[in-house]
């Protein structure tokens, strides 16, 4: 085989992913990707050097696949890449809520499927991703599995049946941040900063305090105490977010994303 990755799916995160490879050592030549639209299969080519191919060529010609499509659209894919697919090759699944179960019952017998569950800090390299073996992986595939993701951030492995919990917190989890920083620059423009002056406070502080949270190592319970004085400015505004269960409302939003993927992967 001519080449040893195939992307297929050249979207935000099958991009993301190509680019991470490439700025992780990986050579283009090394490495393919799918796309049908003749435009953006030239910007591809043009921005990476990558050979841009079809799926059914991507499946002949690479010895791991990534799929990297939506979930309503893995079913066609997965017809069209069957013929080619041999029980040698590793397949990587990006799409939520699809189980290992469902991509092994369409290709042929014994094929490796790892499932990956990442999240869009991916783009500037601080992803989360986090994944899990199929019925025919073992410890080789899923090091490679690894080591394709730890190009655009962190990994962890989890057992299949923990992804609709890793989806409601790390692949919504972007999602609950940018709303609280959102909600904390409304707050910031409400007392009469300057929209601009509210911004860099406010990302800067949660960048801070993130960077804080991983170099320290310590419990965000300990860290959020070394701020919050007895009667001082942060207990008041604490005190504001537990008598509106800002807490309970967390719990509750997750366990909604949790059973909402939970409900995807049924249909």
């Amino acid at each position: 085989m001519s080449a040893q990755v195939a992307v297929l799916g050249a979207g935000v995160m099958g991009e993301t992913l190509l680019s991470g490879l490439i700025r992780a050592g990986r050579r283009p030549q090394d490495l393919l990707i799918t796309e049908r639209r003749p435009e953006r299969a030239a910007e591809l080519r043009e921005r990476y050097g990558v050979d841009v191919v079809s799926n059914l060529e991507a499946a002949k010609r690479a010895d791991t696949l990534v799929l990297v499509v939506k979930p309503q659209d893995m079913p066609d894919l997965l017809a069209e890449i069957a013929p080619a697919v041999q029980p040698t090759q590793t397949i990587v699944s990006l799409a939520a809520g699809i189980t290992t179960g469902f991509v092994e019952s369409r290709l042929p017998e014994g094929v490796a499927v790892v499932r990956v569950m990442p999240n869009t800090p991916a783009l500037v390299d601080e992803g989360m991703a986090a994944i899990s073996r199929g019925a025919h992986c073992d410890e080789s595939h899923l090091e490679l599995a690894e080591g394709l993701l730890a190009a655009t951030g962190r990994v962890v492995r989890v057992p299949e049946k923990q992804q609709d919990a890793v989806t409601a917190i790390s692949g919504s989890g972007p999602a609950y941040i940018f709303f609280v920083v959102e909600a904390m620059i409304e707050a910031g423009v409400h007392m009469g900063l300057p929209r601009g002056t509210a911004t860099e406070l406010v990302v800067q502080t949660v960048a801070g305090s993130a960077k804080l949270l991983r170099e320290t190592g310590e419990h965000p319970t300990v860290l959020r105490e070394r701020v919050t004085s007895p009667g001082g400015t942060t207990a008041a505004a604490v005190r504001e977010l537990e008598d509106h269960k800002v807490r309970a409302a967390f719990l509750s939003a997750i366990e909604a994303a949790r059973n909402r993927s939970r409900d995807l992967a049924a249909e």
